[in-house]
């Protein structure tokens, strides 16, 4: 990020209503009232771009965000006892005054804040300089990023949609720019109007933004109507709204196999690939990339290499989190001489690594935040939800994914005697498939499932247990005395 974005996020970030501490009263050159970060066209292409780099912080989707959701569930072991490195969150006690869970929720209200902070700076300034057109696509990125982050912090602090269908608290919902130190309390929405508010963000970024081909750089690292329609198949998942996954999948996967979108968004025949460099497939649909340079990769002790990647060369990991033996490793249908998704899986000593993200220090692999592969699950998820059937066409997206990587398998009807035994399938392979990618807590919350045992003294967390879910931080309940906790 230039100059005049660090300045009007440090700034807005003092506006957060977890970070109001009266001794903090700076005055800096780019004061948001001058708007002088959107007095350029190349200022605001600056801002624009900061936008995702604000998201991808280590400390929010670029790391912590992703990890937690691992190590809450069943398929890592914490080596290391490290309370830096998200060991409480592994053993299911954080409190609201644990580190991970202050820094997710700061950096993703950061990251709100950053959108809200250049959208009032482009309604003052910044459209006149740049015209209708483009003001209205830099707008809807801005819209995606927001609706994206609100949906992430949504899963860790908030019940899950199934629990009071929707009524419980969600989050603080925040439109307005925070500039200036000031009384920022807000209650809580329900987690109902939270996903509102995504909805209409998700909705606004695919009408405004393009339709670009798949596979280039743009197409995977910036938001576009695809990303928008592609993150809408898990939002509505997740808002047990099947029909609707069902209407934003058909704009985007074919009727019949193999399946591919109106913009070539197709599975990549090596699954290895989406994981290396380039880093930019048919499948990616929307990335958060990382260069190296100057300062473009993830903080220290945020990075996914180094969590779950060994200290043995060529990876230069701390050997964090092992895989537990009895996770999803542990499944025999996962087969292990035929399936290429197991090459993920490093022994090394007696115990065995997740090296999906194997680029050693500074550690610049792309994070995927979807892909095409996901979104086919998502779609053969409600298709037999929406239908209580051994639905064909799900059997066949479900078939699709797994034969991607063991060419030994390749499902029909008559493989699921019962529609429970097909979403089960369906779910399995969604766990093994985005594996790592910070999918596991989100799943088990979603679904209404306990967490399982990882050790003697973590015991199962049921559904109705406090810990299923994160608390507040801290910071907000001091400055926030509108917020209540879980």
């Amino acid at each position: 990020m230039k100059k005049y974005c660090v300045s009007i996020l440090a700034f807005g970030i003092i506006g957060l209503a977890a970070c109001q501490k009266g001794l903090l009263d700076p005055v800096p050159s780019t004061d948001i009232p001058d708007f002088k970060a959107f007095e350029t066209k190349e200022r605001i292409a600056s801002q624009a771009n900061g936008l995702y780099s604000v998201m991808k912080h280590g400390k929010f989707l670029g790391g912590k965000f992703a990890i937690a959701n691992e190590v809450r569930g069943e398929d890592f072991v914490n080596e290391k006892a490290n309370n830096v490195t998200l060991n409480a969150t592994w053993r299911m006690v954080p409190t609201g005054e644990t580190q991970e869970v202050k820094e997710v929720w700061s950096q993703g209200y950061a990251t709100i804040n950053n959108v809200n902070v250049f959208l009032s700076g482009m309604n003052a300034v910044g459209n006149k300089v740049v015209g209708d057109s483009i003001a209205k696509i830099y707008a809807a990125e801005a819209k995606f990023v927001r609706g994206v982050s609100y949906f992430s912090l949504l899963q860790l602090y908030a019940r899950p949609h199934w629990d009071g269908a929707g009524a419980k608290p969600g989050l603080i919902l925040h439109w307005e720019a925070h500039t200036k130190i000031g009384n920022y309390a807000r209650a809580r929405s329900t987690v109902n109007d939270t996903y509102a508010q995504i909805i209409r963000d998700l909705d606004s970024a695919e009408t405004i933004l393009p339709k670009p081909a798949a596979g280039s750089l743009s197409a995977v690292t910036h938001a576009n109507a695809y990303s928008a329609i592609a993150y809408k198949t898990r939002v509505y998942l997740y808002l047990e709204q099947y029909d609707k996954v069902i209407a934003e999948a058909a704009k985007l996967v074919s009727a019949g196999a193999p399946f591919v979108s109106p913009g070539g968004h197709a599975l990549e025949p090596d699954v290895q690939k989406v994981f290396t460099a380039p880093y930019i497939t048919k499948e990616s649909i929307f990335s958060l990339p990382f260069t190296g340079s100057t300062d473009d990769f993830p903080q220290t002790q945020t990075q996914l290499g180094y969590y779950f990647t060994p200290s043995a060369a060529p990876y230069t990991g701390n050997g964090e989190y092992s895989m537990h033996p009895n996770g999803v490793i542990a499944d025999a249908s996962w087969k292990v001489d035929t399936d290429a998704r197991r090459k993920f899986i490093l022994k090394s000593g007696t115990k065995n690594y997740w090296i999906k993200f194997p680029t050693p220090s500074p550690f610049t692999d792309y994070i995927p935040v979807i892909r095409y592969a996901e979104v086919l699950l998502n779609l053969a998820e409600a298709r037999v939800r929406q239908t209580n059937s051994v639905d064909i066409t799900a059997v066949a997206l479900l078939s699709a994914v797994r034969h991607r990587s063991d060419a030994t398998i390749t499902y029909t009807p008559a493989d699921f005697p019962t529609v429970a035994a097909l979403l089960s399938a369906i779910a399995q392979e969604k766990h093994i498939e985005l594996l790592g990618e910070g999918f596991r807590s989100m799943e088990i919350t979603r679904l209404g499932l306990s967490f399982p045992s990882k050790s003697s003294t973590v015991p199962v967390i049921a559904p109705t247990a406090s810990q299923y879910i994160w608390p507040v931080s801290s910071d907000e309940l001091i400055y926030n005395k509108l917020c209540v906790d879980n």
